[in-house]
């Protein structure tokens, strides 16, 4: 069973911010565990899809730093696995 009593004492025991993080995270499971959540998490999550849907996919690599970032040969399809090991042994090869 939860020892509530203990669970306050070691709250009270913390430094203040270590108190404010509790408090945001339960805040957080709170939000999670709410039945009205899951219309929340689904309206927030829409909005997000609609402003990534915006994007080309071309637009969301080049933000990743994905575009450009090695030259390949053309049958690159076929060959990724063995052309990306090697890029990627000679870029970091001193670790």
């Amino acid at each position: 069973m939860i020892e509530f009593e203990q669970i306050r004492r070691d709250i009270d025991s913390l430094p203040a911010e270590a108190q404010s993080l509790l408090v945001d995270f339960i805040q957080l499971l709170k939000n999670h565990y709410s039945q009205s959540h899951g219309e929340n998490h689904t309206t927030k999550h829409t909005s997000l899809s609609t402003k990534e849907a915006e994007k080309s996919l071309y637009e969301k690599f080049d933000e990743l730093g994905l575009i450009g970032c090695c030259s390949v040969e053309e049958n690159l399809s076929t060959t990724y696995k063995e052309v990306l090991a090697n890029l990627l042994d000679k870029k970091y090869d001193n670790r």
